[in-house]
């Protein structure tokens, strides 16, 4: 066991997860996307992002696939900070080089700082991974109880949904994480629809997310599209939509809605259970009449 005392996060789900488990005046520093819960927003940030703003969806696709494909990240790590902040965890991925600094180089960083700290990559593609890396951080920092407390609260608000679903009409849902071009959702976003009651139409459980095409999303013929661009909240991911509506109409759905990807989809953390609920409210609201926690969503006039 490491008893840590100074953690550095470098991912926002990682965040999350440690102030989930009252780790929150351990966390030193975090990157410049840790939004949440607001005290995150307080602590030093240790990244930035190279791209510069403004960017369209289309142009910030290109850029970050010109950039991967260099062997370049699309975050810049402050390699003095990180070395004066004298950290004994650091918490990354390696999951999606979109989504935070190169882990090769958090290693080699590590690897000169005084402390030596420990380098811990989360990389979950299912709801059951994401939920075996808070086990992985509780076990890290003695955090055992707050743990257990969470995952018999998540194992919960999973079970109420599937229970009160099971049995019921199951619509088609596309679930696009970009629109230009669309992507596919993947990783753990088809399970969660499958749990809410739906049968993914793009995506698979465990998968990358993909890209499409927008015939390829008709094809698919879905009653429901929830527009999740990966990142984005949901009064942007509406705007995307709007700008959208021509393509997103053709698909022939009967309902197109945005929602807030960034708090409830995009990041493996603690919020996926809520945005499960939401899920539920949007494909079952006979069933979840009410707006969940998740409840900021928009749908989009075809």
């Amino acid at each position: 066991m490491l008893m840590v005392v100074r953690i550095v996060s470098l991912i926002p789900s990682a965040t999350e997860m440690l102030f989930a488990l009252g780790l929150g005046s351990d966390v030193i520093a975090v990157t410049h996307e840790c939004d949440y819960p607001p005290a995150a927003e307080e602590l030093p940030k240790i990244t930035r992002d190279v791209l510069p703003s403004g960017l369209s969806a289309r142009e910030i696709d290109a850029a970050v696939k010109e950039r991967t494909l260099a062997g370049e990240s699309i975050y810049e790590l402050d390699h003095e900070l990180l070395h004066d902040l004298r950290p004994d965890l650091i918490v990354t991925q390696e999951l999606c080089a979109v989504c935070a600094v190169s882990y090769d180089e958090v290693r080699a960083l590590a690897e000169e700082i005084e402390t030596r700290p420990r380098v811990v990559s989360l990389d979950p593609h299912t709801v059951g991974e994401v939920l075996g890396d808070l086990r992985t951080l509780a076990q890290l920092t003695d955090r055992k109880d707050e743990a257990v407390d969470l995952l018999r609260d998540a194992s919960a608000r999973i079970d109420r949904v599937r229970v009160a679903v099971r049995g019921a009409r199951r619509p088609r849902v596309a679930a696009l994480e970009w629109l230009d071009p669309p992507f596919a959702a993947g990783h753990w976003t088809p399970q969660l629809i499958a749990y809410a009651g739906g049968e993914d139409v793009l995506g698979f459980a465990g998968e990358k997310s993909e890209e499409t095409s927008w015939p390829a999303v008709a094809a698919a013929q879905p009653d429901i599209v929830i527009v999740m661009p990966c990142g984005f909240d949901a009064e942007i991911a509406h705007r995307e939509a709007e700008m959208h509506r021509e393509e997103l109409s053709r698909v022939g759905a009967g309902e197109v809605v945005a929602v807030d990807a960034a708090a409830y989809f995009s990041r493996p953390g603690p919020r996926i259970i809520a945005g499960l609920e939401l899920l539920a409210h949007l494909l079952h609201p006979e069933l979840f009449p009410d707006p969940p926690e998740a409840g900021r969503a928009f749908s989009v006039e075809l």
